[in-house]
């Protein structure tokens, strides 16, 4: 007759497989935030959405970032920064100051996988971490991978020091100064 034990460590196993599973799970689509603003550009009005999560470990993981509504002939970088001094999240009139620090600065070489070019012209030039907008209706939306992590320079850590952190977008280097695409999903980190 067959022990118990090994049915029972079976058992047991696959519960915490599928308990494992369902946090994850839960996790994840309850640590996603959405953030919209509607810019005018060149006369054309543009109803932007970022989708982030607002979470994540503090020593690294990779998230998904999905965005619409943008300017296909305006560049974004897609990456973690920190939130300026005066800019509050909450309030897009204070949204005029450059997103920065940020997590592998600009990284057009896709080295560190902390940030990602979207932009419909020139993106083939860095396949490491650049793609094409998908356009539809004239209005150009991505879906990306960047890694995350709270320490975003040896002097700048997500949430000490008074330093707050979001997944954002900006306008690329070809036009960095314009703050009408930056977009902030507030993180924190555990």
């Amino acid at each position: 007759m067959p022990s118990a034990a090994p049915r029972t460590a079976v058992r047991a196993a696959v519960a915490l497989l599928g308990a494992t599973a369902l946090t994850l799970g839960l996790a994840s689509s309850a640590s996603a935030a959405t953030v919209a603003r509607t810019v005018q550009d060149g006369g054309v009005q543009y109803n932007l959405s970022v989708t982030a999560p607002n979470t994540a470990a503090a020593s690294g993981q990779n998230v998904t970032v999905t965005g619409s509504g943008y300017n296909p002939s305006q560049g974004v970088y897609v990456g973690l920064c920190a939130v300026p001094a005066g800019v509050n999240v909450n309030d897009q009139s204070t949204w005029n100051a450059k997103p920065t620090p940020c997590l592998g600065g600009q990284d057009q070489a896709g080295t560190t996988g902390a940030s990602h070019w979207v932009n419909s012209d020139w993106w083939w030039m860095s396949p490491n971490n650049s793609s094409p907008y998908t356009v539809s209706n004239g209005r150009g939306g991505f879906s990306v991978s960047i890694h995350v992590k709270a320490q975003i320079s040896a002097s700048v850590t997500c949430g000490q020091s008074g330093v707050t952190c979001a997944i954002v977008t900006r306008a690329d280097h070809f036009d960095s100064n314009d703050r009408k695409y930056d977009v902030y999903v507030p993180v924190t980190f555990s």
